[in-house]
């Protein structure tokens, strides 16, 4: 079965006076896919999604959105796509299913709103004044609202900041339940969680330009490292203890905390060779831990640097 492309992004640049907030970013999305655009604040996601959506002109660069252009063929793509709205676009007093029924005003042919409560777990809360709900549940009637018109493609711009690790992972799931009704999602975050556990395809951005672009499974086997090794030491490391810990994986020291980064084709117990080091060299130690590597990892990679930095 072919798969077609649903958006298609050449060569787009946008500035804001002597600020260039995108500088040729080319890529492409398939259809029933979720596709993360992930970096940090400022890095261009929203400037690029908003091209996208036709709320901004490119300076430079051709795109296609669901074969249309942007610019000259809005209203029917504002007829085939999702767009989430920001808090500010509702007012406080209005209630959840005032909300829906003027939204669905809107559109020609929309799905029926009221089972989008219930599919999305706001049926208790129809007759709350937006004010009232929770950041989860906002987030939730913001998809509702993009679900409205039955879009093919759905944008969502860092849906889930501000909201806690439950929220986060809630929203999470009705994503994956968006795309598994056959919709295509295109999503910007700078959590790289979010993009590795939620995203099919990733790109990477980070000063405007798109750094690194593939699933996040190949982006962090790209790094060529394997399992981590973490734990503080009581005493200072020892320049002995330091080259027999060298023997068993890359180090590196940070004061009392030591890292140790083993290789995918090296030891399949990194864990049990440092232990057993520890023990036999008797150094003391604490609060030992182990990771795998992560997009983190990756940007941190290409940019020298953390993503919150």
């Amino acid at each position: 079965m072919n798969t077609q492309v649903v958006i298609k992004v050449e060569n787009l640049r946008k500035t804001y006076g002597a600020t260039i907030a995108v500088e040729d970013v080319s890529f492409e999305v398939m259809e029933g896919e979720i596709f993360g655009m992930v970096g940090p604040n400022g890095a261009g996601k929203t400037t690029t999604i908003e091209c996208l959506e036709g709320l901004r002109k490119p300076d430079k660069g051709r795109l296609s959105v669901l074969g249309l252009d942007p610019q000259q063929e809005s209203r029917e793509l504002r007829r085939r796509t999702g767009i989430q709205l920001q808090e500010s676009n509702i007012p406080e007093k209005m209630k959840v299913w005032e909300a829906l029924d003027l939204y669905a005003s809107f559109y020609p042919k929309t799905t029926n709103w009221q089972e989008l409560l219930s599919q999305l777990g706001l049926e208790e809360k129809r007759n709350d004044s937006f004010s009232k709900l929770s950041g989860g549940q906002k987030q939730r009637l913001f998809i509702a609202l993009a679900l409205l018109p039955d879009p093919e493609l759905i944008f969502l711009d860092e849906l889930t900041t501000g909201l806690d690790p439950q929220a986060r992972h809630a929203i999470w799931d009705l994503i994956r339940l968006v795309r598994d009704k056959g919709k295509t999602v295109l999503l910007t975050t700078h959590f790289m969680e979010e993009a590795e556990r939620l995203c099919d395809r990733v790109a990477i951005l980070d000063h405007g330009c798109i750094v690194a672009l593939d699933t996040p499974q190949a982006l962090i086997r790209s790094l060529g490292t394997g399992e981590r090794v973490i734990f503080n030491l009581y005493e200072t490391l020892t320049p002995g203890f330091e080259k027999a810990l060298g023997t068993v994986g890359r180090i590196d020291v940070q004061g009392e905390r030591i890292t140790v980064d083993g290789s995918p084709s090296g030891s399949d117990s990194l864990v049990s060779d440092v232990v057993s080091l520890l023990t036999r060299e008797k150094v003391r130690f604490h609060d030992l831990r182990t990771e795998q590597p992560n997009l983190e990892d990756v940007f941190l990679s290409l940019t020298g640097r953390k993503i919150r930095e």
